[in-house]
């Protein structure tokens, strides 16, 4: 029976950031650094037709100015290498970098990039995705079908779509004929900021030898050194990047960002290193955005409630760049049927270039955008039948060893305890009786959802463990702190293990060339890849004192215990010895004893990035309470119940963090945040005051609940859960604005003038 594992201990970074002594990006000092700052272009789709930087250059204090034309073919991208580090010969969305300047401080940097005369041949800009796949629409990459790709990405050549991803289970159009009603909707979603309070940033330096190293809050160390390798032409060994605490990532502090600039810079200056820190509207409009969608969806059903078919078709609009859009799209297109068992259905993922802010991973990986649709449309087929919302989800969930949308049989599956935990949290039965008017005049509506999402598969990772010959452990793993806890939770996978305490432990900063290959801290998969590697390393340290043990008690292996920090002949408990006293036996000199893991997950179409059928799936469940205003439109969430299935609470009181902040997460996608661009591809809301986020008192009442499928491969049973904490918060809450107004709106964010318009339309609202 484990101890450790399934406490809510402390987590183990609380006293070093509390403190102000962790170090993010922004606090990296080196001696002689320079600043960097960066000119952009104004144009969202444009020629380059001349460069003047030699005010600039000649301003005192400039150390570097560069240009596209100083990285001739440098490109970049996770998917598709189509970006350049500093745009060459076109720009192609406002907030391009187009020159980038190194001085002795930040404030002649920006001073000097206003010196850089720029000349610019407009070109037509294509800001609206549906436009964009359209024949006729201006081609924004005349060279995508040059550009180096990885093996899944599809495009269609002389357009404007990058990808195209499909999935068939059945026969779709014998699933729709053997129906009795045929439901067909179109839903939107929003471009969305991913809001971390710590702005992009990055230090780059060339030593004398050629040797680049970065400092970044970048959460994935490997594949961007990967990434800057394949971009530079630099061998693994010439780069290092060193990852630091980061101040909120949600999928935005992954790929090149601020890192381009500072290394093209720093190649200028080298040896001297240059820091460069964006600011809050190159955050915006020059960082990473959520994909905005357009979601259409055909539902098949019989009278009784059986899902029979379902069709469904996304467009992504991925911005300028492919990024990570591509894979986003392939990803999140395969979950797009949702949790539930339909014996026939068909996806297609459409990614499609515009000329607007990159978009790439965000929080559930596409997979929020798509709950929003099939959820919404469910709340319509219940309501067509006559059906209660929830009995007409628990008819069609998928239970253990149910086979999914895209054909892969399910394991771990809680999605129907989640949907029934949150429904008794939110008093799904006793809301019946609950007055549907407030005394101030405002309706109350009750709403419920689910969701599932996938994790990238297959994928690696490794993890090494020192044990120190005073006791005390020391993690080498390339997993990045993002704000998640992972140092906690993989803390007590090892003290589990080894029958230690975590504060016997400590973490090596993730650094390309010291800490063992690991694939991303994203997709929701550290707890489950690198918590097996963990597993597999102190497991591999215990087998080791288990050896050093038949030497010490001159016996047999198989006569050795080794538990809570013990070691001990099976027959002589009593001559018991610490693992201090057994190393100081052995190795009176001093030693280190060295455990390592790998987990790789086992694979069953082949071992390629992406292709595999997802080693786990997650689940989760939000009910929601809301008030509506029927005089002003404004919707307020009064209480929100979440539940998801973790496989194994690792550390019970991080789970229930990590589900309160994806509800304050998908309350501000459902009520108020939008990113908003005029018909030039200008952003008109690139900051805090105009672009609306939730505050504390925007927060309900939150009610979170862990629900443990155990999962057979995973670190004691344990699971992702990071991402799907978000999904089905914008449904539930749409489902509770209909039910409290008898209004249906398929576009986010739900704001106050687009209810209070519907309410018009429907007749409910006082005014006009």
């Amino acid at each position: 029976m484990e101890t450790i594992v399934g406490s809510p201990i402390t987590r183990v970074d609380a006293l070093e950031k509390v403190r102000g002594a962790a170090v993010y990006g922004a606090d990296v000092k080196l001696p002689e650094i320079l600043h960097g700052a960066v000119l952009r272009s104004p144009h969202a789709h444009a020629r380059i037709v001349s460069i003047d930087a030699s005010a600039a250059k000649a301003m005192p204090g400039v150390r570097a100015v560069v240009t596209g034309e100083d990285l001739p073919g440098v490109l970049t991208g996770e998917a598709i290498r189509d970006m350049p580090f500093i745009a060459q010969g076109k720009v192609r969305f406002a907030g391009e970098p187009v020159a980038a300047v190194a001085a002795e401080d930040e404030a002649t940097a920006r001073k000097a990039i206003r010196l850089i005369k720029v000349a610019y041949e407009e070109l037509t800009p294509v800001v609206d995705a549906v436009k964009a796949r359209e024949a006729d629409a201006p081609v924004i990459h005349d060279e995508m079908m040059s550009y180096v790709r990885i093996g899944v990405v599809k495009p269609v050549p002389n357009t404007n779509v990058v990808t195209v991803n499909e999935y068939r289970k059945g026969d779709i159009e014998k699933g729709f004929r053997e129906s009795d009603y045929v439901l067909e909707n179109k839903f939107r979603t929003q471009m969305v900021q991913h809001g971390a309070i710590e702005p992009h940033c990055a230090t780059a330096q060339v030593d004398t030898n050629g040797k680049l190293t970065v400092w970044t809050p970048n959460d994935s160390p490997h594949r961007l050194r990967k990434d800057l390798s394949d971009s530079l032409g630099m061998l693994y060994p010439r780069i290092r990047v060193i990852s630091t605490y980061v101040g909120g990532g949600f999928g935005g502090k992954g790929g090149v960002k601020a890192e381009a600039i500072a290394i093209a810079l720093a190649m200028k200056t080298k040896p001297r290193p240059v820091k460069v820190v964006y600011n809050r509207v190159e955050v915006f409009t020059a960082s990473l955005v959520k994909h905005a969608t357009v979601v259409k969806i055909k539902t098949g059903v019989k009278r009784d409630g059986t899902l029979m078919a379902r069709d469904v078709e996304i467009l992504w609009d991925t911005g300028a760049y492919a990024e990570k859009g591509p894979v986003v799209c392939m990803q999140a297109t395969a979950a797009a049927a949702g949790p539930y068992r339909v014996p026939h259905a068909h996806m297609i993922g459409y990614c499609v270039y515009t000329n607007r802010m990159i978009a790439g991973a965000y929080r559930g990986y596409g997979t929020p955008q798509l709950t929003w649709a099939y959820e919404s449309q469910m709340d319509m087929i219940a309501q067509k039948l006559g059906l209660d919302p929830l009995e007409f989800r628990l008819k069609n969930v998928l239970k253990e060893g149910d086979i999914n949308p895209v054909g892969n049989v399910v394991h771990s599956v809680g999605v129907e305890a989640c949907l029934k935990q949150a429904a008794q949290a939110i008093g799904w039965e006793e809301r019946k009786h609950v007055p549907r008017m407030t005394p101030e005049g405002r309706y109350r509506g009750f709403g419920i959802a689910c969701s599932t999402k996938n994790t990238k598969t297959p994928s690696g990772s490794g993890a090494v463990i020192y044990f120190n010959q005073d006791g005390r452990i020391t993690i080498a793993i390339a997993s990045v702190e993002v704000g998640q806890g992972v140092r906690t939770i993989l803390a007590q996978v090892v003290a589990e293990v080894l029958g230690v305490p975590v504060d016997t432990m400590s973490f090596s900063d993730p650094d390309t060339d010291f800490t063992p290959f690991d694939a991303s801290t994203t997709s929701s998969r550290t707890t489950f890849h690198m918590g097996n590697a963990l597993k597999m390393a102190a497991e591999n340290v215990k087998k080791q004192f288990v050896e050093l043990g038949a030497a010490v008690f001159e016996c047999g292996s198989a006569e050795i215990e080794v538990r809570d920090g013990r070691v001990w002949p099976t027959d002589r408990p009593d001559e018991a010895m610490t693992y201090v006293e057994v190393l100081r036996h052995q190795f009176a000199a001093g030693v280190c004893l060295i455990g390592q893991g790998l987990y790789y997950p086992p694979s069953t179409r082949g071992k390629a990035f992406h292709g595999s059928p997802s080693v786990f799936w997650m689940y989760g469940a939000h009910a929601a309470e809301v008030e509506v205003d029927p005089e002003t439109g404004r919707v307020a969430v009064m209480r929100l119940a979440a539940a998801i299935d973790v496989g194994r609470a690792i550390n019970p009181t991080n789970c229930l963090q990590q589900i309160e902040g994806g509800v304050v997460h998908g309350i501000g996608t459902t009520l108020f945040e939008d990113m908003v661009m005029d018909e030039e591809g200008h952003l008109i809301n690139p900051n805090l005051h105009d672009y609306k986020m939730p505050t504390a008192m925007d927060v309900p009442e939150v009610l979170p609940s862990l629900v443990e499928a155990y999962h057979n491969e995973g670190p004691y049973g344990a699971k992702g859960m990071g991402e799907v904490v978000t999904n089905s918060v914008m449904a539930a809450i749409g489902s509770a604005v209909e039910d409290a107004v008898g209004v249906r709106l398929t576009e986010l964010p739900l704001t106050a003038e687009k209810v209070y318009a519907a309410l018009r339309l429907k007749g409910m609202s006082d005014k006009g």
